[in-house]
């Protein structure tokens, strides 16, 4: 038996499930809730290098390396927050503060236990604020150099380039309740079976678009983009309005999100700020219509023009046109327009897979927990929390949904090596890629605009 064996199999025996008995429905966690709390000795080979994209948690650190992070830092953001959660020697505590718009915070929260389930002795001491709206909260207009205050960390889903916030995964990794959408890790297996079941070229060649059309300005306007808004020209997008409501009554029967890779491209458009549809979109093999974003989540930074989307303005007098040309590109050039769809889904697949999402928590927090400047403690208004106060009461689709993404034993390997900070030749070289497709696209479309214009198509 090799070490790697060895050590699997000692992590097999290490199994934890929950311990929802009778007497454990009054939400206190039990004494014996993982088998140790120190961390898991693994000998097996080498762990890979983190992706790429997590070289951005030394980004979204940078404005505190110096400085580092006071508890009054900490504190300062809390009438923003909507809780705060606490590790002190392997036990989570959060203090709430305001409820999240729908189970955000639940979910967010069950994920963090399950990163202390799988890494467990491996998660250092913590203390931080999270934020589970839409819009930034840390702007960098209130912080300008030579300001007197510092920025406060604040954790949400999505960044921009003008705030602070720092990203986090969201909680739909976990499971969206309210809207039936399941847990990456079974979701994930599912979108690459429904890929399989219909082929890029035997795809309705059009762009597809299915959602909230009211949270944006942009949505509204790709609205426009319908051949039923506009019959006497047909743009090949085909959007649809998703009636949350009416699918709720009608048991969510058609909005099974591996049922819906059945159009060559597909596009993502942002919503109120970014959306959780991101990666579902790109896991699709369908090539993804990226209209020109303005947020950013955990790994959104690693993709490029032309290799993992096609670039689409965000123009209102042009997303119609914009979409048009990019359709008919690829219809004229489908080798190339389906190896873009295939590496953006290969990209969800292998780096976005959950063992990764777990290791991208990990690293920010170890990263995070070495610029506090003071030993966290237990707040005094904070409850302790574990998988059975959280799992053992709920109900419906978020009890199936925790059962489902329950993290059951600890890591057989160890997590992914952190990369280096970006230096500046390494910070301009992605912006250099970016720039080459985004040229490359241009030319493309000056290709096509030649062709139509000479009734090549």
């Amino acid at each position: 038996m090799n070490s790697f064996q060895a050590s699997e199999n000692l992590s097999r025996a290490k199994t934890f499930p929950l311990n929802c008995s009778r007497g454990n429905l009054s939400k206190t966690c039990p004494a014996n809730d993982l088998p140790s709390r120190q961390a898991l000795k693994i000998q097996g080979p080498q762990p890979p290098t983190c992706p790429d994209y997590f070289r951005w948690i030394h980004e979204d650190l940078r404005p505190w390396m110096k400085s580092g992070i006071t508890k009054e830092m900490v504190m300062a953001p809390r009438k923003a927050a909507n809780f705060r959660p606490v590790i002190v020697k392997g036990k989570a505590y959060v203090e709430t503060y305001r409820k999240s718009f729908q189970t955000r915070d639940t979910f967010t929260l069950w994920g963090i236990l399950q990163l202390l389930r799988r890494y467990p002795g491996r998660v250092p001491d913590l203390d931080l604020m999270f934020h589970c709206g839409d819009m930034p909260v840390v702007l960098r207009e209130n912080f300008r150099p030579g300001a007197r205050r510092q920025p406060p960390p604040v954790f949400r889903y999505c960044g921009h380039e003008e705030a602070f916030d720092i990203v986090f995964p969201d909680w739909s990794f976990w499971g969206w309740a309210e809207i039936n959408i399941k847990p990456w890790g079974s979701l994930a297996g599912e979108l690459k079976e429904g890929n399989r079941r219909m082929k890029w070229e035997e795809r309705q060649p059009y762009a597809y678009w299915k959602g909230n059309p009211q949270v944006s300005q942009t949505r509204l306007d790709l609205l426009d983009c319908n051949i039923t808004s506009a019959p006497n020209f047909d743009y090949k997008a085909r959007i649809y309005n998703q009636d949350w409501l009416k699918e709720q009554e009608e048991g969510y029967k058609n909005s099974n999100l591996a049922d819906q890779c059945i159009h060559r491209y597909k596009i993502y458009v942002e919503g109120r700020s970014w959306s959780v549809s991101h990666k579902y979109i790109l896991a699709c093999d369908s090539t993804t219509l990226l209209v020109r974003p303005s947020f950013h989540d955990f790994f959104s930074r690693s993709l490029l023009p032309l290799k993992h989307y096609w670039p689409i303005t965000d123009d209102a007098a042009e997303i119609c046109a914009s979409i048009r040309r990019a359709v008919d590109w690829g219809n004229a050039n489908p080798a190339a327009a389906q190896a873009i769809g295939e590496e953006g889904s290969r990209f969800v697949a292998e780096q976005v897979k959950m063992e990764y999402v777990y290791d991208y928590m990990l690293q920010l927090l170890k990263e995070y927990a070495k610029l506090l400047r003071y030993r966290p403690s237990v707040p005094e208004k904070a409850v302790e929390i574990c998988s059975e106060t959280m799992a053992c009461a709920a109900e419906g689709r978020a009890k199936r949904f925790m059962d489902e993404s329950l993290v059951e034993r600890p890591a057989v390997a160890a997590p992914c090596v952190m990369p280096p900070p970006f230096d500046a030749a390494s910070f301009g070289a992605v912006w250099r890629r970016k720039e080459e497709g985004m040229e490359g696209m241009k030319s493309w479309e000056r290709e096509y605009e030649y062709r139509r214009d000479h009734n090549q198509f």
